[in-house]
């Protein structure tokens, strides 16, 4: 229910809104859009990749590209710098948007990576792409911290789960629209113009995202949030979150899964040409099989837990009961090694088990975002996802390391911990929070 905010300082909230009005929806496909632009914008450097074959950037001509070492090491550096810059972006883009409030926070952000995308067109040297990587990666990471914020402060409780399903989609259709628009805009007026595109959809977002009346149509403060406000009271709220149970629950399951993700993204083409020899022309048909079911599984994951609730069940128990058949959902992947020796020439097993896995990871990822909004009030909301962003991203960067080294060697090794890894993070997230919808005690 609703309760007057007037003696809440800086709550933000309007006491006049609805408890759910339908604009909801419309916030909701603006954050689509969003994240749609924010993977947008991050993959034009590696599909423009034939374009920057160029002499700042160590190219030798006439040389074949395996043995192009300095341009090689100057590429990766350059990536290095978004995935650095991205992690730690995390530690702080958070706790600024719980200071700034959604609306001037996400603008903040996504005006940041819109101008850092644009600048990319200017660049002419190495330095210059690390520089406007940086600046890109630390604007990025203010996406998910401010979407999840978002979905708090627009959605209750049984919802929240589908909407984060359905903004978190725009990762996987993103994979639909950049390849073709990067390429028709790089073929007509060449590399530079794709990134300027990119970069001012950002910016036109930005000024559609100011203009909305954010604040003043979005939900009364439910008594659940007023329940959950003492949870971040008291002091400084870091020492607060190493205390909160709740807070370690959300970092551990995000460090141990968002790593299996970011290996199908940089491994799942590798292996399907290593084991398949599907080339750059034939992948793409497998690749859009596989996003299309992560799109799928992003959106159905969501809508499971808000189903359960709806029918009676807690939120502790649509929550879990979510997660735990996302975990379960993945567990097949560890068979990914044995398809090739029972259908040696087919690859669609295969690739069947990628979409399951993919699906289930979607699902999972929605629900495990959700659960911050069920242990946090929404001023502490994008600290709490902020952190645990930063704890996916070491992860991912632990993890690729391992496959780096091991992956040609001993895949069952990978497919066995990226099978295992979702019911483990359960079990420890069950360990620590026994019960989800309510103040967790530290």
């Amino acid at each position: 229910m609703s309760i007057n905010t007037a003696s809440l300082p800086d709550s933000g909230f309007t006491t006049a809104a609805p408890e759910r009005s339908n604009i909801r929806w419309l916030v909701c496909g603006l954050l689509f859009l969003a994240t749609t632009i924010n993977y947008m914008d991050r993959s034009v450097f590696s599909l423009i990749e034939p374009l920057l074959h160029l002499d700042f950037m160590g190219w030798i001509p006439g040389i074949d590209a395996a043995h192009q070492t300095a341009y090689n090491i100057n590429y990766g550096r350059v990536l290095i710098c978004f995935q650095i810059a991205y992690g730690v972006g995390f530690l702080f883009a958070g706790r600024i948007i719980d200071k700034l409030g959604t609306k001037t926070g996400y603008a903040l952000a996504i005006l940041i990576w819109g101008c850092a995308s644009i600048s990319h067109s200017i660049v002419a040297s190495v330095a210059g792409f690390c520089i406007a990587r940086v600046f890109l990666g630390l604007g990025e990471s203010g996406n998910f911290p401010a979407a999840i914020k978002a979905t708090t402060e627009w959605f209750p409780s049984e919802e929240r789960a589908l909407a984060t399903g359905l903004f978190n989609s725009g990762s996987n259709a993103s994979a639909f629209i950049a390849p073709v628009l990067i390429a028709a805009v790089a073929a007509r007026w060449g590399w530079h113009a794709a990134f300027i595109c990119t970069g001012s959809m950002g910016l036109i977002w930005a000024v559609v995202w100011l203009i909305f009346p954010y604040n003043k149509l979005r939900r009364a403060a439910t008594q659940t949030q007023t329940d959950l406000a003492p949870v971040t009271q008291g002091g400084s709220i870091y020492p607060i979150l190493l205390r909160h149970r709740g807070f370690w629950a959300f970092c551990i399951a995000k460090g141990i899964t968002d790593p299996i993700w970011w290996f199908y993204l940089f491994y799942l083409p590798k292996f399907l040409n290593d084991n398949y020899g599907l080339n750059l022309s034939h992948v793409k048909y497998p690749l859009i099989v596989i996003y299309t079911a992560a799109s799928i599984g992003s959106i159905a994951g969501g809508w499971l837990s808000g189903f359960r609730m709806k029918h009676g069940h807690s939120v502790n128990s649509g929550r879990k009961f979510a997660l735990l058949l996302c975990a379960l959902c993945v567990t097949p992947i560890m068979l990914v090694p044995h398809m090739h020796t029972l259908f040696p020439s087919n690859a669609w097993p295969a690739i069947g088990l990628f979409c399951l896995a993919t699906a289930a990871h979607q699902g999972w990822s929605a629900n495990l975002f959700s659960t911050p909004t069920d242990m946090f009030p929404s001023t502490g909301v994008s600290t709490v996802v902020g952190i645990g962003g930063a704890a996916g991203a070491l992860g991912g960067a632990c993890f690729t390391w391992l496959v780096s080294h091991y992956f040609s060697l001993h895949p069952l090794l990978i497919f066995m911990m990226a099978g295992l890894a979702y019911v483990i993070a359960l079990l420890i997230f069950q360990l620590l929070v026994p019960r989800l919808g309510g103040r967790q005690t530290t």
